[in-house]
């Protein structure tokens, strides 16, 4: 990855972000900051977060394949590259079949977007492919600078690092909820993970991992909603994260939920003290 990012990044969603969010976050000295949910093809909410930082990384994760064409999304990667050099990553995945009507031939169409990327001359080491399962894995070694795991655990992180093989950048997202008391914690983890819960790609993902319908049954099991979604303390948490790094993985991007805009920033921040 031509692109420093660091070992702790954090992701949310674009409606979550905003300038004081992201330079508080830089000044705590987390490497990349990841824009969630489908971010659009001009890649404004990127320009922002750029524009109001000085050298943090910034990155999507993921723009869907299905909701923008390849083009326009290469052509805004060149307009941010000239603006801010060498800061920006583009994440791209296939999304998932219970929100994207179109949803067909998955892999074909994944292999099509990267040709396109290529056209756009969109480096290899500058973009990065949304990946779980061992074939998507593969193709994110061959294909791109790396690969964005979503909802999984640091016994995935293990086994895409052995399908990734060395030399290939490997950042996977962590839920954490900095809560001591075990029900409250888990009652923030089941209200977030209930939709995530509702798709195929994530459930097959994590049965492949050893979970069963049974873990998903009235919003999940304590293990299941224990490892999706991390809590306790910033020491305990610590802990938890650093078993990504363990695992093979290069980054771990964190997604702190149960607060809002600045509203994060004490969490992180007690994050950055203990990861440091």
């Amino acid at each position: 990855m031509a692109v420093d990012l660091g070992r702790f990044g954090v992701w949310h969603q674009a409606q979550k972000w905003g300038p004081e969010l992201a330079a508080g976050l830089e000044e705590l000295g987390y490497g990349a900051l990841w824009i969630g949910a489908s971010p659009t093809a001009d890649l404004r909410d990127a320009e922002v977060l750029l524009a109001s930082t000085n050298s943090v990384a910034v990155g999507t994760s993921i723009v869907n394949m299905w909701k923008d064409d390849a083009a326009p999304v290469a052509e805004s990667y060149q307009r941010l590259e000239s603006e801010h050099p060498g800061r920006f990553v583009l994440g791209v995945g296939i999304g998932h079949p219970e929100r994207d009507r179109q949803y067909k031939s998955p892999y074909e169409t994944i292999v099509d977007y990267l040709d396109a990327l290529d056209e756009g001359k969109v480096p290899v080491d500058r973009r990065m492919l949304a990946a779980l399962g061992p074939r998507v894995l593969k193709l994110a070694a061959e294909r791109t600078g790396g690969a964005l795991p979503y909802l999984t655990t640091p016994e995935h992180t293990r086994q895409a690092r052995e399908a990734l093989g060395a030399g290939v950048l490997l950042a996977p997202e962590q839920k954490v909820v900095l809560e001591t008391d075990d029900e409250i914690a888990r009652a923030v983890a089941r209200d977030y993970l209930a939709g995530y819960l509702a798709l195929t790609n994530y459930t097959n993902n994590l049965k492949r991992l050893g979970y069963s319908d049974n873990d998903f049954a009235d919003g999940g099991s304590d293990d299941l909603v224990d490892a999706l979604v991390q809590h306790g303390s910033a020491v305990e948490i610590a802990e938890g994260l650093n078993a990504h790094l363990e695992a093979g993985a290069d980054q771990i991007v964190i997604q702190q939920i149960g607060k809002e805009g600045p509203d994060l920033l004490p969490g992180y921040e007690a994050l950055a003290t203990v990861l440091a």
